[in-house]
């Protein structure tokens, strides 16, 4: 057999529990694993398939080195060919899309995949320095555009331009703000006086920039950034909050369905919530 014939995998065994939780925790060792256990791929056959030194995948394997390199993770997903709802759970783009054909996702919607909004944070800066427009969906958005030091705030306000901004913010009486609450351990009451601190700084905010804000009842789910024609977006799940959550960027292209879609359920919550800035 050859050293660089694709190693089977099974597509059931990508969606085992302990396979999506190691993808989930960018758990390296983990992901080798399944080649091992599910594939029957030797270390050299999994070196020889990713493009890492036998030596390295032998220390991934003991623990005793740690991936964070999100170029490291595409090798791994391409090398074990690693389907597209796994590479989604390890926080990267699909590796095609099937209404393209063989058209890669380089070339559709998702342009660039970060692991989390701090590996985000100075592209979404400097896209939102001459951005005339900026939309953010969040729960309390302390950390997006709420707080001084938070994400957005000087890059919107310190340009000197007209900009228009709209928030939405979960409601904080809610019964879907509860339930978020609990899924993530927290009191309701802390969390919902977090929302109303951000209300009071966005109130602030007012004053030097074309700003609404409104309240939806609904379940967190996504955590959006638009600004002009360009979307990040991330989710709320219960293994994290929406900063810690891999970031996708899509820039709205002709027929791309996913920036539509966000546009639209962005517009519908500001329609349906309550205006309270």
């Amino acid at each position: 057999m050859s050293a660089f014939k694709p190693v089977a995998i099974p597509d059931w065994a990508w969606r085992s529990e302990t396979v999506q939780t190691a993808l989930r925790n960018r758990d390296a060792s983990g992901i080798l694993r399944v080649a091992q256990q599910y594939g029957g791929a030797s270390q050299h056959r999994i070196a020889n398939l990713v493009g890492i030194q036998q030596g390295r995948v032998s220390e991934i394997l003991k623990g005793s080195r740690h991936v964070t390199a999100l170029d490291v993770f595409e090798r791994i997903a391409d090398g074990l060919g690693m389907p597209d709802h796994a590479r989604v759970a390890l926080g990267l783009a699909p590796s095609r899309d099937a209404s393209l054909g063989d058209a890669p996702a380089s070339s559709g919607e998702v342009v660039r995949v970060f692991r989390d909004q701090a590996a985000a944070s100075t592209d979404i800066r400097e896209l939102a320095r001459t951005a005339d427009a900026a939309d953010v969906l969040a729960v309390r958005a302390l950390g997006v555009i709420a707080l001084k030091d938070s994400l957005l705030r000087g890059s919107l306000t310190g340009t000197g331009r007209e900009i228009a901004v709209r928030v939405l913010l979960a409601d904080p009486d809610s019964a879907a703000t509860a339930a978020r609450a609990a899924e993530i351990g927290e009191a309701p009451e802390t969390f919902a006086s977090g929302i109303r601190l951000a209300i009071a700084r966005l109130r602030e905010l007012a004053d030097r920039v074309d700003l609404q804000v409104y309240l939806y009842d609904t379940m967190p789910i996504w955590r959006l950034i638009r600004l002009d024609e360009t979307i990040y977006v991330s989710t709320f799940a219960e293994q994290w909050e929406g900063h810690e959550s891999p970031t996708y960027k899509m820039p709205n292209i002709a027929g791309g369905a996913l920036y539509r879609g966000f546009r639209r359920a962005f517009e519908d919550l500001c329609q349906r919530g309550e205006r309270v800035v």
